[in-house]
């Protein structure tokens, strides 16, 4: 018996020992395969559960003028989430849901339907835009489930003045109109990584490191002169208030370079605080509205017809009676001038005179002219909502269209366009690029116009400005020579056909003749005080810009009277 049971305890010893030989075996490889082998597994699963990466925002580059003036800044601000979870856990939460809808300046019951709706969810934004002093104020409340984070925010300091070519971001920080939405790509900066340790609710316990630093967005400098773009607003602000205009626009050019310095527009917003911005506020509407241009290409008429050789600067018009039938149209001049030469005809602004010229020639040349000026064309600004215009080109053309080409009806421009366009003959018939972005390198120019006959078309238009009749006085400049040519169009009623009473006022012009240096396009949109023509609305305007524009350029006059010297003889028996 005792042999028997000698024989059976050892063996259960040792297979009980065996036993916890292997569990100590499994337990020892899990803790090496925990420890050892997969700990790269563990590590990352850990991580998941608990290391975050928190974006660095990066702040949007400069927009500034030609001159480094900022037009646009991005400005630290702080935004102010919620954990929804976390506010509902807590026991007292509606009474902290009050004081923090208090310091929010929030209604508390608006704020508590919000936290009730989104409970389920681990974000919501409180607010977003509050500068860091009032971020501060909240986070002092220390309500568990309160966070802050940084962003940036767009300022505008010209605010009005450059607003509607400037645009603005949304508070998202992307652009969304004019030049913010067109250089987006180039303005918006590249966010960082901030590696952080949070607990299971979501709080930040550790700040672990910079994983990848911000990069800011890159500086952008316009064309636009800051100096001349507040003096442009200021007298299209004045317009508007003294004749009760709809709107108005004005777009200036360096003729050398296609640079534009400056683009007002009236009605405008501040975006810095659009809450109550009307629509049609927001328009730019140098480059989004089209309009028929007048009277002011009558000057591309007669370069036409001096092209041609058929007309010469001393050629002779008959513009008797001062009207004239095509088919059932009749065409008018508000003057009557009988025999005109090309001058005479671009001071009396006779349509008669056009029409005829324009008629002998046929319409390719003005056609083919008006093409390469820019009409009808993309000016290459790269603008959002820009339009390119229409000009016409009829397999057949009838008389009633070729004699309403010449003096600016049945086809449409931008005032953009028409600046561009003005630009040839004050840069010796040369068409240079336009552009938003100031230019580092000369642009390449295209000859569209002989020299001789783009200086021949500008000193006619310096006739029109400063000789009697020319319709064109109240553009003179003081010191300088100007040319240009007025403009008045009859507006397109909604109902086809033109209105009886609404109109637009137009002037185009350049200074100084001697060597031009600027191209200035002004419209007047629906003046309604009594005066109408471009003549009385819109030349005044062209000229107290163009005057304080010379002056800050520093251009030289080129119309100072001249000086006479007056010998004075000392009198007897003075002193010398």
């Amino acid at each position: 018996m005792k042999d028997l049971q000698g024989a059976v305890y050892p063996w259960r010893f040792r297979v009980v020992l065996g036993l916890l030989l292997l569990m100590v075996a499994a337990i020892a490889w899990r803790i090496i395969d925990l420890q050892v082998l997969s700990q790269e597994f563990l590590k990352e699963q850990g991580d998941a559960r608990s290391v975050r990466y928190i974006p660095i925002p990066a702040h949007r580059g400069v927009i500034a003028d030609r001159h480094g003036e900022p037009l646009a800044i991005s400005t630290p601000v702080t935004a102010l989430w919620a954990n929804p979870k976390e506010l509902k856990d807590q026991q007292i939460a509606p009474v902290r849901w009050a004081a923090l809808a208090a310091a929010l300046g929030q209604d508390a019951q608006s704020l508590s339907q919000r936290i009730q709706q989104l409970g389920h969810r681990e974000f919501m934004y409180l607010a977003r835009g509050l500068t860091p002093e009032q971020g501060q104020q909240v986070l002092a409340l220390k309500i568990p489930g309160v966070y802050s984070q940084e962003e940036f925010r767009r300022f505008y300091p010209a605010g009005e003045v450059p607003a509607h070519l400037i645009g603005f971001t949304d508070i998202d920080d992307r652009g969304r109109e004019g030049i913010e939405l067109a250089y987006d790509e180039w303005l918006a900066g590249v966010p960082g990584k901030r590696q952080v340790l949070k607990d299971r609710r979501g709080r930040v316990i550790k700040d672990i490191q910079v994983v990848q630093n911000a990069k800011p967005g890159k500086t952008l400098a316009l064309s636009i002169d800051l100096r001349l773009q507040y003096l442009a607003h200021r007298e299209l602000r004045n317009a508007i208030q003294q004749h009760g205009a709809k709107a108005a626009t004005l777009v200036m050019v360096d003729v050398k370079t296609g640079e534009i310095l400056a683009m007002a527009n009236q009605p405008t917003y501040n975006p810095n605080n659009r809450r109550t911005v009307q629509p049609a506020a927001m328009r730019n509407r140098a480059l989004t509205d089209l309009f028929e241009p007048g009277s002011t290409v009558k000057p591309f008429s007669i370069t036409a017809a001096l092209i041609t050789g058929r007309y010469h600067p001393s050629s002779v018009v008959d513009t008797s009676p001062g009207s004239m039938k095509i088919g059932r149209y009749t065409i008018k001049d508000v003057s009557r001038g009988g025999l005109l030469d090309l001058t005479g005809i671009l001071k009396k602004s006779s349509n008669v005179g056009v029409s005829k010229i324009t008629l002998d020639i046929g319409p390719e040349p003005l056609h083919t002219l008006l093409h390469q000026v820019g009409f009808g064309q993309d000016t290459g600004l790269g603008f959002p909502g820009e339009r390119l215009g229409k000009l016409p080109n009829h397999p057949k053309w009838r008389p009633p269209e070729i004699a309403s080409m010449a003096y600016g009806y049945g086809l449409s421009v931008t005032a953009a366009q028409l600046a561009h366009a003005y630009t040839v003959l004050g840069n010796e018939g040369r068409l240079v690029p336009l552009s938003l972005i100031r230019q580092e390198t000369p642009p390449v120019a295209q000859q569209v116009v002989k020299p001789e006959i783009a200086r021949t078309v500008l000193h006619m238009l310096q006739a029109v400005v400063e000789e009697e009749g020319g319709g064109g006085a109240r553009a003179k400049v003081p010191g300088y020579h100007v040319a240009g040519k007025s403009g008045t169009a009859k507006k397109i009623s909604g109902h086809g056909g033109y209105t009886a009473s609404a109109y637009r006022a137009f002037f185009a012009g350049i200074a100084p003749v001697s060597n031009p240096r600027l191209a200035m396009v002004v419209m007047v949109d629906e003046p309604s005080t009594g005066q109408y023509y471009g003549g009385q609305v819109a030349a005044p305007i062209f000229a107290n810009v163009m005057a304080g524009a010379l002056r800050l350029l520093n251009v030289a006059p080129d119309n100072l009277p001249s000086l006479q010297t007056v010998e004075v003889k000392p009198s007897k028996g003075g002193r010398g």
